[in-house]
């Protein structure tokens, strides 16, 4: 069945970097668009990047110029390099899959921007 499992999250200082990654698995990975979004409490969850299968990125405005996503269709990962982060970037970051019209999740992994 297809999994998507999120790494990488934790806390970090404002202006601080990390990079998360989601393993894919259960499905022809290299087929598929992938995407990260995250959600904040109390808000709902907004699209943060998107990478097509032939590498096409787009971003939240929100996010452009900070953040990267990248794929290895080797490995079957996807990332998001996420720099000069700030506290609003606070929030659960979900992995996910369009597959066959149907979106698939990962668990989602915390990461928190403070000081």
């Amino acid at each position: 069945q297809v999994q998507l499992v999120e790494s990488g999250g934790g806390l970090v200082q404002p202006g601080g970097s990390l990079r998360l990654s989601c393993a894919g698995s259960g499905f022809s990975f290299g087929s598929v668009a992938m995407s990260w979004y995250r959600q904040a409490p109390g808000k709902e969850r907004e699209s943060v990047a998107r990478i097509s299968n032939l590498g096409r990125q787009t971003y939240a405005d929100s996010v452009r110029g900070r953040f990267t996503i990248s794929r290895d269709d080797v490995k079957n990962f996807v990332y998001l390099e996420m720099n000069t982060l700030k506290p609003e970037d606070t929030a659960v970051y979900y992995c996910s899959a369009r597959i066959w019209h149907t979106d698939y999740w990962g668990q989602g992994i915390q990461v928190t921007v403070s000081s």
